[in-house]
């Protein structure tokens, strides 16, 4: 006589999923690691088809999409994130064992994202180390609230934030804080010598400003903190990359205000000159934010813990 525990534990193992063959999750790595169906038959040395073949096998044994298709290349889902965090390791501990290991070109690049000027600035300059010992990069620049958007869809590994993300399903690390700094060109600072400091900020109402955006984010903010007013001003020239703030003010356009670690070498050299000088210049605290979940490249965890460590110097 059979228990009925005994025919119910069977009803669950008949109606769950086959596991997923190795070959099948072996090729689903590789094109989650190259980026592209084409790259990953080249690696695994199989025909395109097959590959195509393979992974929408996959896609009905798990139930789920795993790869967006992309004129070029093919996009991760978020299930395909985690799927690559689970799988892995454990296939790449057996490729050691059977004696092969994973080379740079097998793992996926690192989708990292932020503000245009800090990762040209600062960014991509401390990553070159790594980019030379092989680990692979996607640079997408935007703003911080449309990226992190696009980090929890899983569009991104890494983003630089200007502002901390709300709630905790984000990993969040303070990279860097970048201070303010009220500057024009040498011909308007001959103009202003000393009018700043005698007559207040009113005197720059008629000097012309350059800013990034039409509602002067960075600018009021300068004025609030540092003079205890509100800015009165309306952008003369608006540029929405402050490298470009920063060549327009240079060239004798008007005053702006910008962050100290875009500026230095031209405050060095008198290409832009300091109008005011303070103890308490505003500070804002930029973040390295990571997507939710164990990476499944660990090429994440360098960049991450490189860009840590180099922040700690800017």
């Amino acid at each position: 006589m059979r228990h009925k525990g005994s025919d119910d534990s069977e009803v669950r193992r008949s109606a769950a999923a086959p596991a997923p063959d190795l070959n099948l999750l072996r090729t689903f790595l590789a094109v989650y690691r190259s980026g592209s169906f084409t790259a990953a038959a080249h690696l695994l040395g199989l025909s395109q088809p097959t590959v195509t073949t393979q992974i929408r096998a996959l896609e009905r044994n798990t139930d789920r999409e795993l790869f967006q298709r992309l004129p070029r290349g093919a996009a991760p889902t978020p299930f395909a994130h985690d799927l690559a965090a689970q799988v892995a390791a454990p296939l790449d501990a057996l490729a050691r064992t059977v004696g092969h290991e994973p080379g740079p070109q097998e793992r996926p690049p690192v989708h990292l994202a932020g503000p245009a000027e800090l990762l040209c600035a600062r960014v991509l300059p401390a990553l070159a180390p790594l980019a030379a010992d092989g680990v692979r990069l996607r640079v997408a620049m935007g703003l911080t609230g449309p990226l992190l958007e696009e980090l929890r869809a899983g569009r991104h590994d890494l983003v630089i934030a200007t502002f901390r993300p709300r709630g905790r399903v984000l990993t969040t690390m303070p990279l860097m804080d970048e201070e303010f700094v009220l500057v024009t060109g040498p011909a308007w600072a001959a103009r202003l010598q000393g009018r700043l400091a005698t007559d207040g900020p009113s005197v720059l109402h008629t000097v012309p400003l350059v800013t990034y955006a039409e509602d002067l984010p960075i600018a009021r903010r300068y004025w609030r903190h540092v003079f205890g007013a509100r800015l009165s001003c309306t952008a003369a020239v608006t540029v929405p990359d402050l490298r470009g703030v920063l060549a327009a003010v240079a060239a004798g356009a008007g005053f702006t205000v910008l962050p100290r670690y875009l500026c230095q070498s031209e405050l060095a050299s008198g290409t832009l000159v300091p109008l005011h000088e303070t103890d308490d210049p505003p500070i804002n605290t930029g973040y390295l934010v990571q997507r939710p979940g164990a990476p499944g490249n660990p090429d994440v965890i360098r960049v991450r813990d490189h860009l840590l460590e180099a922040g700690r110097t800017w």
